[in-house]
């Protein structure tokens, strides 16, 4: 859906996931460019302006950070700290405002109902990052699943937005 809010925006996007050797249970990685001229690239994302890690627990498994650029973003679906996730380092090494955890799972399960956090982290990232804008991220999401589903997608997807809003908000007048 990242990919369509981009196109939604005139941009040209590419969007792709990768499973390693095995599929079930294994993690997954996905990939999404976002460019204002065509893209020719067909390979994995080896050093991403932009972390979106839907599962936390990644961190003891894999090396989530791994080729992250030093002035990239870091958005976490947690409810917890940066300091409980033991990160501190982490979000240190990277511009004040750039990393941020978002409760994408309990803003899904209110207003979806159930814990898929996607479209909360969408709307996450249009607030962390500004490459989309929200009423893109709103048409993707309307676009995927209309009626009664995409509208309780796009009230978590806002939710979050808003959320991630008054975070940088509250972090610049500290």
């Amino acid at each position: 859906m990242l990919s369509v809010a981009a196109f939604c925006e005139g941009r040209h996007a590419q969007a792709f996931p990768s499973f390693g050797s095995e599929r079930t249970g294994a993690p997954v990685v996905a990939f999404c460019r976002i460019a204002d001229q065509a893209i020719r690239l067909r390979e994995p994302v080896l050093e991403p302006d932009c972390l979106i890690v839907q599962d936390p627990t990644l961190f003891k498994v894999v090396d989530v950070f791994a080729g992250l650029l030093g002035d990239g973003y870091l958005l976490v679906n947690t409810n917890k700290s940066f300091a409980e996730l033991h990160l501190d380092a982490t979000v240190n090494r990277l511009p004040k405002g750039h990393a941020v955890i978002v409760p994408a799972t309990e803003l899904a399960l209110k207003h979806v109902g159930r814990p898929v956090p996607n479209a909360a982290l969408l709307g996450a990232f249009a607030a962390l990052t500004r490459f989309v804008h929200i009423d893109s991220v709103r048409r993707a999401i309307e676009e995927a699943f209309p009626g009664k589903v995409g509208a309780a997608n796009v009230g978590a997807a806002v939710e979050a937005y808003e959320f991630v809003l008054s975070q940088q908000h509250a972090a610049s007048a500290a």
